[in-house]
């Protein structure tokens, strides 16, 4: 871009983003007269999910404004709790996500997964058909613009992306009624009818079980269950919501 010059300021959060050179305050950055402003953040590095208010002059425009030549442009970054409008909230992951999406379906979170990597379009299609929020650490695939709504996951650590996750968008959560594997819905059972897919030793150590509703698969409370209540735990108590024992 070689046009109309504009000096363009990205929130701090937003910073990461955008090459060293680029992270200082009013940086004079040149447009070419025609692109939206959406199109100018995004050639500066910002996906637009990560971007809220955009501020020219301190008026808020859209995201189809043409900047003029001298203008100031600041680039707010998301209000938290974010919300999604137009369809009950819930995620869709993508493959490099698959510890999250245990804790999210942990919490009771309406979270899809792709265990294989299907491919940009093919998940961006997804969220746009079943209307999920996409979460991703892949700048390019947050950019489609057949998403139904995007963020971009910050951190590489489980436990700092989950904090993240119920910071940005606040879900309910309900914990224990969804199962880790597939997202179903758990219901209760009783010993005897599913003690077909028990082991002897699970079977006479156990006696309260609950089964997903979609693959069947068996829940109790086994040696992982003090490290999954204490994840739980943590979440209810800085997020809100009842945590089931």
């Amino acid at each position: 871009m070689n046009g109309p010059g504009i000096q363009l300021t990205l929130a701090p959060e937003l910073r990461l983003f955008a090459p060293p050179s680029r992270r200082a305050e009013r940086v004079p950055t040149a447009t070419d007269g025609a692109s939206s402003l959406g199109h100018v953040v995004e050639s500066a590095g910002v996906p637009l999910t990560e971007v809220g208010r955009l501020l020219v002059d301190g008026h808020e425009v859209p995201a189809s404004y043409v900047p003029r030549a001298g203008q100031d442009v600041e680039v707010l970054g998301v209000e938290r709790p974010q919300q999604i409008e137009g369809a009950p909230l819930r995620f869709l992951l993508d493959v490099h996500l698959g510890t999250l999406a245990r804790r999210l379906r942990l919490l009771g979170v309406d979270t899809a997964y792709e265990n294989e990597d299907i491919g940009d379009p093919a998940l961006a299609t997804r969220s746009a058909a079943e209307q999920r929020v996409l979460l991703s650490r892949d700048r390019g695939l947050l950019r489609r613009r057949e998403l139904f709504a995007g963020a971009y996951v910050y951190s590489d650590n489980p436990d700092e992306q989950l904090r993240d996750v119920l910071s940005r968008f606040a879900p309910a959560l309900t914990p224990w009624t969804r199962c880790t594997a597939c997202n179903g819905p758990l219901r209760d059972a009783d010993k005897d009818s599913v003690g077909d897919r028990l082991e002897g030793g699970t079977q006479r150590s156990y006696d309260v079980f609950a089964q997903c509703t979609a693959c069947e698969r068996v829940y109790w409370r086994g040696a992982h269950h003090a490290r999954l209540e204490r994840i739980v735990s943590e979440a209810v108590e800085e997020f809100g919501g009842v945590a089931t024992p």
